[in-house]
């Protein structure tokens, strides 16, 4: 009876958004000749990045608070840490074990690259963030890194570092510049480079954390 109910009323949603999306009137300004023109001043060399930690750097702020709430509503939710067995899959599958020692150092280069290419082409700290994430999932599947219980203290400055160290830039440039997230054009790169490489520790952590915390394979270092 559920399903009879559940299942058109999600079919109908999807129908509603993609008539909304059609319907979609086009916007009222173009705001990509204002981004271009202001682009030198920004600090990098990429819209998006401009876009996402200059002009619109409240919101980036935001989202990686909203990141954090939500896990930190599944460690309040998840209750006290279960003592379940620890299970490793590489001692079953070494070459499972194996495959995942050879992908770690690679993802690690390529979420570094994307971290720094940010700057001047797509990436940036959400997408070498995603990497690190993908890496801590791959090397639990494969049974090399246990899941997570309740944050220690060096897993609790890692996960809300990110977040910690960008409000802490606004405010210095809240007290220097008179107004929160305007960098000087001089250091906006430098800037943007350190708020990114906090980000990208921190959000590899929170969405690992998403997974890990409510893996039932718990246990190990923190």
């Amino acid at each position: 009876m559920k399903r009879l109910v559940v299942i058109p009323a999600a079919l109908f949603f999807v129908l509603v958004l993609i008539l909304a999306l059609v319907d979609l009137a086009p916007p009222a300004f173009d705001l990509r000749p204002l981004v271009a023109e202001n682009l030198a001043s920004s600090g990098v060399a990429h819209p998006v990045t401009a876009v996402l930690l200059n002009y619109r750097a409240y919101d980036t702020l935001l989202e990686i608070g909203v990141l954090l709430l939500a896990l930190m509503a599944i460690l309040a939710v998840s209750g006290s840490p279960r003592t379940t067995s620890n299970t490793s899959l590489s001692a079953s599958d070494p070459l499972l074990a194996m495959l995942g020692r050879i992908a770690a150092p690679v993802m690690v280069v390529v979420a570094v690259y994307l971290l720094w290419a940010g700057t001047s082409r797509p990436g940036g700290a959400f997408q070498a963030g995603a990497v690190l994430a993908a890496l801590a999932v791959l090397l639990h599947l494969t049974g090399l890194l246990a899941g997570w219980q309740q944050p220690g203290v060096r897993l609790r400055w890692g996960l809300a570092g990110g977040f910690l160290l960008f409000l802490s830039v606004g405010a210095l440039l809240l007290l220097v510049e008179g107004e929160l997230l305007r960098y000087p054009p001089a250091h906006a790169g430098v800037l943007i480079l350190l708020i990114e490489s906090g980000l990208t520790l921190s959000l590899g952590l929170i969405l690992a954390g998403l997974f890990l915390f409510l893996s039932h394979d718990q246990g190990g270092p923190r």
